[in-house]
C-alpha cells in the first residue's frame, strides 16, 4: 500500500516541488509549495466543481428535505426510503463531498511526508527519489520569503489558514436557504451540525498549523483560498 502511495502520490508531488523549486529564480520552497498547490487544485477542478455544485443543490433542497423528515418522523424506515428516493429524483448525492475531502487529506499527508523527508535528510534532496529529467538542486532553502521556516510551526500562518477555513464555511452557510424550525420544538440537528462545523473545521486547521510544519499550513491556506474563489465563481454563475 505504501509503495502505491509513493508511486502515484508522494513521488509525483515531490518531483513537482523540486522541479518548480529549480525553476524559481530565488529558489523559494514556499513559493514552490504554493505553485504545486495551485497545480493540484487545477487538476482536481472537475471533481471539486461537481462537489460544490452538489453541496449547493443539497442546501437549496433543505426545505423539502425538512418537510419529508417532519412528515415521516414517526417512521424512520419510511423516512429513510423517502429521502433516498428524493435524492435519486433530484440527482443529488448527500455524500458527494466525501471524495474531495479524502483526496485533500491524501495530498496533505504527502506534503507533510515530503517536508519531513527533506528535513531528516538535512535539507538535501535525495537523487534516488527524483525522475531522470529532474535536476537535483542539492541543498533546499526551507525558508519562505526569507522569513518563515517551513519545517517548524508558525502561529500567524496557522491563524490565516484557520481564518480562511472559517470564511469558506461561512460562505456555504450564507448560501443556505432558511429552514423552518421543528414543529414540536425539538432541536434541528442538521442546523446544529452545520453551526458546529463553522468552528470545528477552523479549530482543527489551527491545531494542525500550530503543531506541525508551517509548510502544511501554507498548503492548507492556498488550497482553501483557491476553493473560496472557486465557490464565489460557481455561486455567482448559478
Amino acid at each position: 500500500m505504501t509503495s502505491i502511495f509513493n508511486i502515484f502520490v508522494n513521488d509525483p508531488i515531490f518531483n513537482t516541488l523540486v522541479f518548480l523549486y529549480n525553476a524559481i529564480p530565488l529558489q523559494d520552497f514556499g513559493i514552490a509549495i504554493i505553485l504545486t498547490t495551485i497545480i493540484l487544485k487545477s487538476v482536481l477542478l472537475p471533481i471539486s466543481k461537481k462537489q460544490i455544485e452538489s453541496q449547493k443543490k443539497l442546501q437549496d433542497l433543505q426545505p423539502k428535505i425538512k418537510e419529508l423528515q417532519e412528515k415521516h418522523k414517526d417512521n424512520k424506515e419510511r423516512q429513510a426510503k423517502e429521502l433516498m428516493q428524493f435524492y435519486k429524483d433530484n440527482k443529488v448525492n448527500p455524500f458527494g463531498g466525501c471524495l474531495p475531502l479524502i483526496i485533500q487529506l491524501i495530498f496533505l499527508i504527502a506534503i507533510y511526508r515530503i517536508i519531513i523527508q527533506i528535513s531528516d535528510a538535512g535539507f538535501v534532496v535525495e537523487s534516488q527519489k527524483l525522475y531522470s529529467f529532474i535536476t537535483n538542486p542539492g541543498n533546499i532553502n526551507h525558508f519562505f520569503i526569507g522569513l518563515i521556516d517551513l519545517t517548524k510551526p508558525n502561529i500567524p500562518l496557522a491563524i490565516l489558514a484557520a481564518a480562511a477555513q472559517f470564511w469558506q464555511t461561512k460562505m456555504l452557510m450564507q448560501s443556505q436557504p432558511k429552514v423552518a424550525s421543528q414543529k414540536d420544538g425539538s432541536p434541528d440537528f442538521a442546523q446544529i451540525m452545520t453551526k458546529q462545523m463553522l468552528f470545528l473545521g477552523p479549530l482543527m486547521t489551527l491545531f494542525i498549523g500550530i503543531k506541525f510544519a508551517a509548510g502544511l499550513a501554507l498548503y492548507w491556506l492556498i488550497s482553501t483560498l483557491f476553493a473560496i474563489f472557486q465557490q464565489l465563481y460557481i455561486f455567482k454563475k448559478k
